[in-house]
């Protein structure tokens, strides 16, 4: 293919992917669904599940192999610019936080991670069957700890603000709780993926080494220079977006040398990226980081979606998907109102409606699965079905969530006005009254 002709095919492939996962994003909003479900359902339809089955070989020609490395590329580089934005937002001193966010977060984080190693455990023929071939070893059930402990910031506060939950004291511990459980995966992904194709002890110490070398280098040299840089004088009126684009990407570079994926040298460009005096991020760099990366997620989306080969599964996976979507809900659900009741002494209503909160995934368990499996740690057919639970989890969030909340004052039929949602008193920080835009 001439260089003009695989131009011309990315620019058409460009256009489909981005009108598709627009117009399946709305449709997913008029269903009060988070848009990144019908994003992840166009690049599902855009794949070899379905158009790959239209006759003509209408996908080939819409989606050559030859073009797919420069969509995965453009896809790679959306996600460097948006989880920068992450990594600018993620308050770091939420992790210090006392009372409802610690004791949440906490077990929002470690009990799920128990659940999805325990399944590994448990059923490690269907796994070592659904895997393909890859191995199920301790990288493997590591991975699909974090997997399963995952929540969806960037989704979730989409879902609070449709369902009218913002300023709300379930909201507002949920929102922050998941911030840090995010915060807490990154670092343990990292870890689980750090060894490579060679996952000898040696290999593994070396690059986990190299990768505290390079995080120290961040915080102990790039962060002071970049404040000297955004502080001196003149530079009130600069703008730092550039700065800041050319920051995540030399950073994505450097992880993926060392062996990791871009996204957490993005994720690590965004926290010593320096913020406002007040600790704010400022809003002049992060708008535009995000509508850039929000602008060229659908390519995202499409490559996942392309990814799942709903074809190939075998009729002995759906116990496993089962088993797998009820380990994900029963330990963030699980975690979150326990933890919420007991250790917060927060009412019934309101621990389930924090639990059921943070069992979002959507968004952010589309890159750890697009990690595993670009990774070689998971293989096609283990990808699709934790796709579908990612989907099946993030979508059931908004169904969930009606029969437990209310505005303020309303007093269900028969219910417990002790259990009323209560806006926040001050345990937990405020939620942005402009949450993330949801991509």
């Amino acid at each position: 293919m001439s260089t003009d002709s695989t131009v011309t095919h990315v620019v058409a492939a460009l256009a489909v992917v981005i009108a598709a996962s627009t117009a399946l994003g709305a449709a997913a909003r008029k269903l009060h669904q988070p848009s990144v479900i019908g994003q992840l359902f166009a690049g599902i339809a855009l794949g070899p599940s379905l158009l790959g089955l239209a006759p003509g070989g209408v996908y080939q020609t819409l989606f050559p192999d030859e073009i797919k490395p420069i969509l995965t590329s453009v896809a790679q580089v959306a996600l460097v610019l948006f989880l920068f934005a992450v990594g600018y937002e993620l308050d770091l001193g939420e992790l210090r936080n006392r009372g409802a966010v610690t004791t949440v977060s906490l077990s929002g984080f470690a009990i799920p991670m128990v659940m999805g190693a325990g399944i590994v455990l448990l059923f490690t023929g269907g796994f070592r069957s659904a895997n393909g071939g890859h191995p199920v070893d301790a990288t493997f059930t590591l991975y699909m700890a974090v997997a399963l402990s995952i929540t969806a910031v960037p989704v979730l506060a989409s879902i609070i603000r449709d369902q009218g939950l913002a300023g709300t004291r379930p909201a507002t511990i949920a929102m922050a709780a998941a911030g840090v459980i995010d915060a807490l995966s990154w670092p343990v992904l990292a870890v689980a993926l750090i060894g490579g194709e060679d996952g000898s002890l040696r290999a593994w110490t070396v690059k986990v080494a190299l990768l505290a070398v390079y995080v120290v280098v961040m915080f102990a040299v790039v962060r002071p220079a970049l404040k000297w840089w955004t502080n001196r004088p003149g530079a009130l009126l600069a703008n730092h977006v550039p700065l800041a684009a050319a920051l995540a990407l030399a950073s994505a570079w450097a992880t993926s040398a060392l062996g990791l994926h871009v996204i957490f040298g993005a994720l690590l460009a965004g926290i010593v990226m320096p913020r406002l005096p007040d600790g704010a991020p400022d809003s002049q760099v992060l708008r535009p980081m995000q509508e850039t990366g929000g602008l060229l997620l659908p390519v995202f989306f499409a490559i996942s979606g392309m990814s799942v080969q709903l074809t190939g599964l075998h009729a002995s996976d759906l116990l496993l998907l089962l088993v797998i979507c009820a380990a994900a809900m029963v330990g963030k659900v699980a975690a979150g109102t326990l933890s919420a009741r007991g250790g917060a002494r927060l009412p019934w209503r309101d621990s389930l409606l924090i639990g059921v909160l943070l069992n979002t995934r959507g968004l952010t368990e589309l890159i750890v699965l697009n990690v595993g499996l670009q990774a070689g740690v998971i293989g096609p057919r283990l990808y699709a079905l934790l796709v579908v639970m990612a989907l099946f989890t993030t979508a059931a969030t908004g169904p969930l969530i009606r029969p437990l909340y209310r505005p303020a004052g309303q007093a269900p039929a028969g219910g417990d006005p002790g259990d009323e949602q209560t806006p926040d008193a001050g345990q937990a920080p405020a939620v942005d009254a402009e949450p993330t835009p949801q991509p």
